[in-house]
């Protein structure tokens, strides 16, 4: 397999981005609509939000995807979404490690996200990156009712500035 190659989210983007997302969440999945404002939140004066899509340039559609939101010194990890084909091969770390160092880059002083309680490899992943659990939200995913593990990520500070390790 070719490399992946990780860059910022694009309007382009979107379509197969949403396919993705039918793929992967079926149900759940994102609008065009969402991604959108999503991606309105990522430029201009002030953004507020950070998304990155995996390529690997020989495969036909996108290899993943991952976004952030911020609000003041709290980043949320809005999805991370990995093809089959490459699930289990490092992306899903690289696509968080990226989201950690976008919100270090906000200067942000933890992250949070949800988790299905049934989604174990998502766990292990959150886990192995310090993510510690501090709370369930009931009946959070629909369709099914399923609950979800809150989760949280304190980041290194320096002073009174966090350390930045963005690689864009």
């Amino acid at each position: 397999m070719t490399d992946v190659v990780l860059r910022a989210m694009r309007w382009w983007d979107i379509d197969p981005v949403l396919a993705l997302e039918a793929e992967l969440f079926a149900q759940d999945a994102w609008s065009a609509g969402m991604f959108w404002s999503e991606l309105a939140g990522a430029g201009g004066p002030g953004p507020t939000r950070d998304y990155v899509v995996a390529e690997a340039p020989d495969e036909v559609g996108l290899a993943g995807y991952a976004g952030l939101a911020v609000a003041g010194d709290t980043a949320e990890v809005m999805s991370i979404a990995v093809t089959g084909a490459h699930q289990g091969t490092g992306l899903g770390a690289r696509l968080l490690t990226r989201l950690i160092e976008g919100a270090e880059a906000f200067g942000c002083r933890e992250v949070m996200l949800e988790v299905r309680v049934d989604n174990e490899p998502a766990k292990r992943l959150y886990a192995r990156f310090g993510f510690q659990r501090i709370g369930v939200r009931r009946g959070y995913y629909q369709p099914g009712n399923r609950d979800a593990l809150v989760m949280r990520k304190e980041l290194a500070v320096r002073g009174d500035t966090t350390e930045v390790l963005r690689n864009g």
